[in-house]
């Protein structure tokens, strides 16, 4: 046999082939693919539902209400119109604090925002007033003018007792998917993580329950739906969950939503005195806090704390605290986290170096903002 014959009969049997295999699969036996009396599968009993899954139903159903939707928004000119636009600029969650319309959220959620607006739990939404806001601690208050009534506030717990591996569950609008609830653990305590306004948060909460974008602002819940902390930030490297979040402790925030409340700030105990920049300090080569400057008829400048100061023509650098009652300090923020422990009014010991010598100073707290 030829080439030519040959190619002639290769191609004459894969025809035949694929002829059959039509046939076999479309046309063949008999054995339609369709069953004209096909029924539904009958249905396996489900049975009880466990009981962590019935804790977290009841915790959803318990918790939600309270917790809302935060819009921030742009007002901006319209270039063809001259009209004033609202251009959402950026969403968040926040809890309902009490019976008197006051929504806690974080502050980096309504940072920079023209306005705010809260949508509740049954899609009505309002528009919001700004009560405080403590950049420090990323901690904002709203207020929305709404009937008691409506209003579920959130159960309050406590952080100070929490344990690592102990459940919890954090509930948001992550991505603006409004009520999503997530679980997970406490992953760890004692962490510490950077608010908006370059501060350090102390004793902040880490869990793995899904934190992502959305979530900041909202509740981070124990098994008994008692507000624990609130979800201020993931760890991530692409700026969605990767099993690492962060929750200010309720403790902490107790304390700080109720002098926003009242004063419309953080009010904090501290010295009357302006420190340097970390940098400058850095570039001194001092160890230490530096006083740039001491208040008139502050505590500091009654217990004879001095500042920078020119003495013949040169600036001779200020006095740096280095302790307060017995611990070190290294940098405002263990400054600050040291204060933070007192009350306004509380007398505290400073460990001061002035000219290369170290003395103590004892000083009462005032109050600063």
């Amino acid at each position: 046999m030829n080439k030519s014959s040959s190619r002639k009969f290769t191609s004459f049997f894969f025809l035949i082939v694929g002829l059959v295999l039509v046939w076999w699969f479309f046309v063949g036996p008999d054995r339609s693919i369709n069953n004209p009396g096909a029924i539904p599968r009958p249905v396996t009993a489900r049975g009880d539902l466990a009981s962590d899954e019935r804790n977290t139903i009841e915790l959803f159903q318990q918790t939600s209400p309270s917790v809302v939707f935060i819009t921030n928004v742009e007002l901006r000119r319209n270039l063809f119109s001259l009209n004033i636009q609202e251009i959402p600029k950026g969403t968040g969650s926040g809890f309902i604090w009490d019976n008197e319309g006051r929504i806690v959220t974080n502050y980096h959620v309504i940072e920079d925002a023209s306005q705010v607006q809260v949508t509740l739990a049954d899609n009505t939404t309002w528009k919001a007033a700004l009560v405080g806001a403590s950049p420090d601690k990323d901690i904002a208050v709203l207020q929305i003018s709404v009937p008691g009534a409506v209003l579920r506030p959130i159960s309050i717990g406590e952080s100070d007792n929490l344990q690592v591996g102990q459940k919890v569950f954090a509930i948001g609008n992550p991505f603006g998917l409004d009520q999503t609830i997530t679980a997970g653990i406490v992953s760890a305590l004692g962490r510490e993580i950077r608010s908006a306004s370059g501060m350090t948060i102390h004793d902040v909460i880490q869990t793995d329950a899904a934190i992502n974008p959305g979530n900041s602002g909202g509740p981070l819940l124990d098994s008994a739906a008692r507000l624990i902390g609130v979800n201020t930030a993931i760890y991530s490297p692409d700026g969605v969950n990767a099993g690492i979040g962060f929750a200010v402790p309720v403790d902490e925030v107790n304390r700080v939503v109720t002098q926003l409340i009242k004063h419309g700030r953080l009010i904090r105990p501290g010295l009357g005195v302006t420190v340097a920049d970390e940098r400058i300090v850095q570039r001194l080569g001092v160890e230490g806090v530096l006083i740039v400057r001491v208040e008139v008829g502050s505590s500091a400048e009654k217990a004879g704390i001095r500042g920078v100061r020119r003495i013949g023509g040169e600036l001779v650098i200020g006095d740096i605290i280095v302790g307060v009652n017995g611990v070190s300090i290294s940098s405002l923020d263990d400054l600050r986290q040291q204060l933070d422990r007192y009350q306004v009014g509380d007398t505290v010991t400073l460990k001061v170096v002035r000219d290369g010598k170290e003395f103590q100073v004892d000083i009462l707290l005032d109050a600063v903002g």
